[in-house]
């Protein structure tokens, strides 16, 4: 069988291309490998009617509705490679499968990297965080810092004091220079420069933050940018073009979530700089329109 569209990701993204894609009667499927990004996080903010909800609960209930079409195949697997097949795509999955498509939507995700500091991992999601608009309001007015790990990190200890009490934590690396410091001190926020040796605090939460000597300091949450990378390389199989940012490297995409690769689509955080669950649907469904204009146009 020829798929109309498969679609590479099961998460927000996919699963909102994928509904778009089955409203309109056409044969879709899904291939998800079962580790969404926010997986590590209780809660998910700021996603209409869901606010405070569990996103494993949203993406539950996301499943079963889509799945409900009758045009909707999902499969549990891993695809491994990509390619054309003629006038269609080709998708190897990690079991030997081979399927076939009209259409590729890739919102396969990425993968956090978090730094090696014991404590931290743990609570990656919960008390460690990197978006002050999906967990900030929990945290309205606490011991807040910002580890030092990326360029944008300077940019984010600025933003995050909106949120209460700054200490942007240098981990050992060089001073802000004189015009950067001065921007820290107008939103008086603190510099610690010496090296973090760990995190602690009871199961996920976290209390103290310990530096190279030995000593601790009283905190409740750390932001962190951490290195990203991408749950697939298809999209280098396929030929799609890459945006570099300062946040990192993204699938190039137009107006409409098509890549540099006619017929192939790509949407959510692997697509855009600035990731939530919102974007991540709403660029699906607007891959999931644009891939069925292009099967009617």
């Amino acid at each position: 069988m020829i798929h109309d569209a498969i679609i590479v990701g099961g998460s927000f993204a996919g699963l909102s291309a994928a509904t778009y894609l089955a409203r309109a009667r056409r044969s879709v499927c899904i291939i998800d490998a079962g580790a969404p990004r926010n997986r590590f996080a209780a809660h998910s903010h700021g996603f209409l009617t869901q606010d405070g909800s569990s996103p494993q609960a949203i993406l539950a209930t996301a499943r079963k509705q889509v799945e409900a079409y009758p045009s909707v195949t999902l499969i549990n697997n891993r695809v491994a490679a990509a390619g054309n097949a003629g006038d269609n795509f080709s998708v190897s999955l990690a079991s030997g499968e081979i399927l076939e498509a009209r259409r590729l939507v890739l919102a396969f995700g990425l993968s956090d990297e978090l730094p090696e500091i014991p404590g931290l991992a743990e609570r990656w999601g919960n008390s460690v965080i990197h978006c002050p608009y999906c967990h900030g309001y929990e945290f309205s007015g606490q011991r807040l810092g910002v580890l030092l790990t990326a360029p944008l990190s300077l940019h984010q200890a600025m933003l995050v004091a909106e949120w209460g009490p700054v200490t942007f934590y240098l981990n050992g690396q060089p001073a802000p220079n004189d015009d950067e410091a001065a921007e820290l001190a107008k939103r008086e926020i603190r510099i610690e420069q010496r090296a973090v040796r760990a995190l602690h605090g009871d199961g996920t939460k976290l209390s103290a933050i310990e530096l190279a000597d030995g000593s601790q300091q009283p905190i409740d949450a750390l932001y962190v940018s951490p290195r990203i990378r991408f749950n697939s390389d298809i999209s280098g199989q396929l030929g799609c073009a890459m945006d570099e940012t300062p946040a990192g490297t993204f699938i190039h995409t137009d107006a409409m979530k098509q890549t540099s690769v006619p017929g192939v689509y790509a949407a959510g955080d692997i697509a855009r700089g600035a990731h939530s669950v919102t974007w991540a649907s709403a660029d699906g469904v607007m891959a999931g329109v644009a891939a069925h204009r292009s099967l009617v146009f």
